[in-house]
């Protein structure tokens, strides 16, 4: 239940920075609703990737193009800025190479959208302070030995990789709890948020003009 209240603001947060008739790619789109609220609310050609044969089913059912294909591996066959936006909604902490992932993203996409769960969320690090064992909450609920988060990442985490990568943070969005909001900028979402959603897109490389690099030779 709750999966699903913090699904719905999320997926209402990404409807509204995506623009109408743009070409967006999901990436691990699962079921395919969120794509199916973008055709319908904001008229996007959508293409969903997804590797499990139950969730490409249900795509179809909603009239949702999908096609079948590891994100792992499979992403260098698109071209460079071939869609407006991808996005990625609660998986980057599932797949095997999360760096390899998002700088795909930045390539193929203009921009792209990012949603994962924050694991400094505070009442997670005091349940691993008080227990000294792998915490569970209701956006990780999985022990240990069966969780499909391989990769589990933080705010702070994701922000530095940003800077390292040359990759702009053009908007962020944090909530806590039953999807509450909480507002960015104040220095404390690596410790209040529970959930994150970033939009970002690759910085320009500055070209050195063969001027520049006579002078610099002086």
């Amino acid at each position: 239940m709750y999966k699903e209240i913090y699904l719905r603001h999320s997926y209402e947060e990404i409807v509204k920075m995506i623009t109408e008739n743009s070409r967006v790619m999901d990436l691990g789109c699962g079921d395919g609703e969120l794509l199916a609220q973008l055709i319908g609310r904001k008229q996007v050609y959508g293409l969903g990737v997804d590797i499990n044969t139950e969730e490409i089913l249900k795509c179809i059912k909603k009239g949702v193009s999908v096609i079948q294909e590891d994100i792992n591996e499979g992403l260098y066959k698109y071209k460079d800025k071939s869609f407006d936006y991808v996005i990625l909604s609660e998986t980057l902490q599932a797949v095997r190479r999360p760096d390899h992932v998002l700088n795909q993203m930045v390539r193929i996409g203009k921009q792209a959208v990012v949603t994962f769960p924050n694991f400094a969320y505070g009442p997670i690090r005091t349940k691993f302070l008080l227990t000294g064992m792998m915490p569970k909450s209701d956006v990780l609920p999985f022990d240990w030995y069966s969780t499909p988060n391989i990769h589990l990442l933080t705010i702070k985490d994701f922000k530095k990789f940003c800077r390292d990568t040359n990759i702009k943070i053009l908007k962020e969005v944090y909530f806590q709890g039953k999807g509450n909001r909480i507002n960015a900028g104040l220095g404390f979402e690596n410790w209040l948020a529970e959930e994150a959603v970033f939009l970002i897109q690759k910085e320009a490389e500055q070209k050195i003009t063969v001027k520049e690099v006579s002078v610099a030779k002086k």
